[in-house]
């Protein structure tokens, strides 16, 4: 089910209802889709095992719980290093990974090698972030920091 070709309009329809209110029970969705408990349970089972639906979450507010402080940081890799065995962007991939600050990590095409979304409480937070972790990761040679001034939109649904 690697396509939307697989997905039929039930299907969508039912991925639909799961993004925006994930925790509805199969009655709530068979209801809201024109189909049986069962048949739903079945159609998200189907739906899961092929990847379409990968996991489910819960989605928090930063600010409610400390994290004040959005920025997008544009990172540029050194394109060789003699310190790692690895290529510069493993090195780099796998040190994002246990960074917690570091929400989503994507790689780009153009001037800079990834852009990272970073969550922290305050500015303090952020600069000893910046300095004391990605700045001294070897792999890295520059980054650019946006902060986010208002979130206009956020969502985590898929345009179906």
């Amino acid at each position: 089910m690697n396509t939307d070709s697989h997905l039929d309009a039930i299907d969508t329809r039912i991925i639909r209802v799961l993004q925006t209110h994930a925790r509805a029970t199969f009655d709530e969705v068979g209801e809201q889709v024109g189909l049986s408990a069962s048949t739903v349970l079945r159609r998200i089972k189907r739906l899961e095992e092929a990847g379409v639906i990968t996991r489910y979450a819960a989605i928090i507010n930063a600010e409610a719980v400390g994290l004040g402080l959005t920025a997008y940081l544009n990172v540029r890799l050194e394109k060789h290093t003699t310190s790692h065995k690895r290529s510069p962007m493993d090195a780099f991939r796998a040190s994002v990974l246990t960074w917690p600050e570091v929400v989503e990590c994507s790689s780009l095409t153009g001037e800079m090698d990834y852009l990272l979304r970073v969550v922290v409480r305050d500015m303090a937070h952020y600069s000893r972030f910046v300095m004391d972790t990605l700045l001294r990761h070897p792999s890295v040679q520059d980054c650019k920091t946006s902060f986010v001034l208002d979130r206009v939109k956020h969502t985590t649904a898929l345009p179906l």
